[in-house]
């Protein structure tokens, strides 16, 4: 976790780092030689493929933008491990202290990014400008970035079900299983609705929505305030589904009590709707998800995520200073509520053994005109 202006880690003394094979005479070659040399080197921090050399080393986009960032945000990070972390292509993100070590060790240096330039061209990716009477407009560039997340949602709370919602009301097996279903096209739809989502291949798509889907349904579970006193029918909902045994009833009525646990803490933090806007950004675009053939991309629109997240909730709560911290820290906890468990929790009276895999795919294809099979969305 990044904390700011605190030491930054003690690189070892920098070795002497060669260049990629063929860098050095490519470089006094010419520049379109040079070019075709840094296409073919591979990042000297995480071993990716290198984008060209930053601040002093072949390095790939990921860690370019994460060296930048830390320094400019003179951001401090500790190590969970003997500050031995393997840094490389898969571990990258697993431990910030080490992976900023690396950088400094391999020869990035720290006074070419106080040299650069501070400002962010409109041309540059993920910038985005801001719309007259955006409410999120007059802080900066990045919160046109959430104004794009907002503006993707595709329908307001309301459309989830409002008589769903009342806390009056008892909710039945059938009303519980519809709004899930309308949760779950929710974050397929609001995906869709990024306007950068969909230059990903269908692939990719499909790999972050699978990686992340779980994670998605409870935070607009907690968005939509989903009410939680109905743990018994939820519970009957999974038993009719599938008979259990003694020992499976006790696992799931676990599992249902850990479900509520990660909703009540978000709704206990008061995370308005640019700020799940952001968090589900940050959940989406993970550079984990598996089979992913765009690696870059995807940790650079998670990264910018992040930033703007901390840069709104600076700016909207001064006097919190660790809430962007406390909201962050969300994320990792939602996977504690495991897909399975939400898929035989709240689908499978709607779809079977239809992988949810599968229905994600669908949705993508075919957009508003998907129809589940025992409800008809509105």
């Amino acid at each position: 976790m990044a904390t700011a202006a605190g030491p930054w880690p003690a690189p070892e003394p920098p070795p002497c780092v060669p260049e990629p094979a063929g860098a050095t005479k490519a470089a006094a070659a010419g520049p379109g030689v040079a070019e075709k040399a840094a296409a073919a080197a591979d990042c000297l921090v995480c071993g990716d493929k290198a984008s060209g050399k930053h601040y002093g080393q072949f390095t790939c986009e990921g860690c370019k933008s994460f060296f930048k960032r830390s320094v400019r945000r003179n951001l401090s990070y500790s190590c969970r491990g003997g500050r031995d972390c393997p840094v490389d292509q898969h571990h990258r993100n697993q431990c910030q202290y080490c992976r900023l070590r690396k950088c400094l060790r391999v020869g990035m240096r720290r006074e070419a990014v106080q040299r650069g330039r501070m400002a962010h061209p409109q041309s540059s990716p993920g910038h985005y400008p801001l719309a007259n009477g955006d409410p999120y407009a007059g802080h900066s560039y990045l919160s046109g970035f959430i104004s794009l997340l907002l503006r993707a949602e595709p329908y307001p709370t309301a459309r989830y079900g409002a008589q769903c919602l009342q806390p009056s009301n008892v909710m039945g097996i059938e009303n519980i299983c519809e709004l899930a279903a309308r949760l779950l096209f929710s974050a397929i739809e609001w995906a869709k609705g990024i306007p950068f989502f969909p230059d990903f291949q269908l692939s990719d798509q499909v790999a972050l929505l699978r990686m992340a889907w779980s994670e998605l349904f409870v935070l607009n579970a907690a968005q939509c305030a989903m009410p939680l006193h109905v743990a018994p029918l939820l519970a009957a909902a999974g038993l009719h589904a599938a008979p259990m045994s003694a020992d499976r009833v006790v696992a799931f009525m676990d599992h249902i009590r850990v479900f509520q646990e990660q909703v009540e803490k978000l709704k206990a933090l008061h995370v308005d709707a640019a700020e799940y806007a952001c968090l589900k950004a940050v959940a989406l675009f993970t550079p984990d998800a598996v089979g992913l053939s765009e690696l870059g991309p995807v940790e650079s629109v998670q990264e910018k995520s992040q930033c703007a997240l901390e840069e709104y909730v600076r700016s909207q709560h001064p006097s919190q200073p660790s809430r962007f911290g406390r909201l962050l820290l969300r994320l990792p906890s939602l996977r504690l509520v495991a897909a399975p468990v939400i898929e035989q929790l709240f689908f499978v009276r709607l779809v079977g053994k239809t992988p949810i895999e599968t229905l994600i795919r669908d949705m993508l294809l075919s957009g508003s005109t998907f129809n589940w099979p025992y409800i008809a969305m509105q």
